[in-house]
């Protein structure tokens, strides 16, 4: 099971597994767990409101520390694997990682929130986001769309076959009814 304290000297390992160098993943470990720590205040692992207890973290947890949690995340977002194939890289049933995976997307977001850096959804955030100005299209744009085309208004063509139909016989029997 990949640990971030035995990657962290090696970066392209960090790199591979997460998209980030080891000073950007740690840049954003303190409001990870910051929005981690909040989250489990109002919320238990299950999803439910939490009434009762307070969240610790127990000594058998499979994911312990804040960059365990985050590296855990980061490498299931790069790379798509299927649950059942993460669950066993990090030594985990399928059922713990949807429940993990459910707890730390939204709290990676609120974290990237926090920090600036959310993903763009449109080209004009990722302009504006970048700092480029949005009333001046360069031709050169590597960032293009194109419009949706219209549906064709030529006739369509049809097809000159002959068509057949199968029945069964016992489909076609007729049914009588009594009065």
């Amino acid at each position: 099971m990949p640990r971030y304290r035995d990657i962290r000297e090696r970066p392209t390992q960090v790199l591979d597994l997460t998209s980030l160098l080891p000073d950007e993943f740690e840049l954003i470990v303190p409001p990870f767990e910051q929005h981690f720590q909040a989250h489990m205040d109002q919320w238990t692992m299950t999803g439910k409101p939490r009434t009762s207890r307070r969240h610790s973290t127990y000594t058998n947890c499979p994911l312990p520390s804040a960059e365990e949690r985050l590296l855990f995340v980061l490498a299931y977002l790069k790379h798509a694997p299927t649950q059942a194939f993460h669950g066993t890289a990090f030594d985990l049933i399928q059922s713990s990682v949807s429940t993990w995976l459910n707890i730390l997307i939204p709290v990676l977001r609120s974290a990237l929130v926090d920090l600036g850096d959310t993903p763009s959804r449109t080209i004009a955030a990722l302009r504006q986001q970048l700092g480029l100005d949005t009333a001046e299209e360069s031709p050169a744009s590597p960032f293009f769309t194109m419009a949706p085309s219209v549906p064709s208004r030529a006739p369509k063509t049809l097809l000159n076959r002959r068509t057949t139909t199968a029945v069964r016989k016992s489909a076609t029997r007729s049914r009588t009814t009594c009065s």
